[in-house]
């Protein structure tokens, strides 16, 4: 166990070294104690995109969380349907459209200081996309989840490009092991689950009617 792994409870904050073995069961029992006892829709969104190495995260995760065919979560953002800065204000209005009541994880990658490189941080509250490339996007998220790929302060595009895929790699592996995690709890008795409380959706989304998602 990492002596550098931290728990604020006054911010409602995890923070765990991808490596450490108490990453998914802490983190996963954190998270699903922030869940809601009200009847909603959990939604997952993985946002990044797959032209940059360190941005990849978060369709990274997506991708290997989706492959395990969650059943209590829809799961947006992944290689093939990237959720990114051109498109994400329409998937959020897409996902208010479609889900009833949602509750959203928001997950991306983040960069952060040298000493913080592997960090995974859980936290209660909205994303603030693209605040690393000082991007205007609207937040997203009742809870966010962020892993730390590389350093920030300087030419960010370059740091993102070059980042080392290993590492992404394993902290998206670690991010979909925690979801899969979450996604069994809402199973549970204890908690309502897009599962068990019937998706009422009143009529089609007037919203991308032509084209479903979207668009890439």
């Amino acid at each position: 166990m990492n002596v550098n792994r931290q728990s604020n409870e006054n911010t409602m904050q995890i923070r765990l070294l991808h490596d450490d073995e108490a990453l998914v069961q802490s983190i996963s029992s954190e998270v699903t104690s922030w869940l809601p006892s009200r009847p909603c829709d959990y939604v997952a969104v993985f946002i990044g995109t797959d032209r940059s190495t360190g941005d990849s995260l978060g369709p990274l995760a997506g991708t290997l969380f989706s492959e395990r065919r969650p059943r209590n979560m829809t799961v947006y953002g992944t290689l093939h349907r990237p959720v990114h800065a051109t498109n994400l204000d329409a998937y959020i209005e897409y996902i208010k459209e479609e889900h009833r009541n949602p509750f959203i994880i928001a997950i991306d990658a983040c960069l952060g200081r040298s000493t913080s490189i592997g960090y995974i941080t859980a936290q209660k509250g909205p994303l603030r996309p693209g605040a690393a490339l000082n991007k205007d996007l609207q937040e997203v998220g009742d809870i966010h989840m962020t892993g730390i790929v590389n350093t920030s302060g300087f030419m960010e595009h370059a740091v993102l490009q070059n980042t080392r895929l290993s590492i992404v790699m394993d902290m998206a592996r670690g991010i979909a092991d925690i979801m899969e995690q979450v996604d069994d709890s809402l199973a549970r008795p204890r908690r309502f689950s897009a599962a068990v409380v019937q998706r009422l959706i009143t009529g089609k989304s007037s919203v991308f009617k032509q084209s479903g998602l979207p668009p890439v």
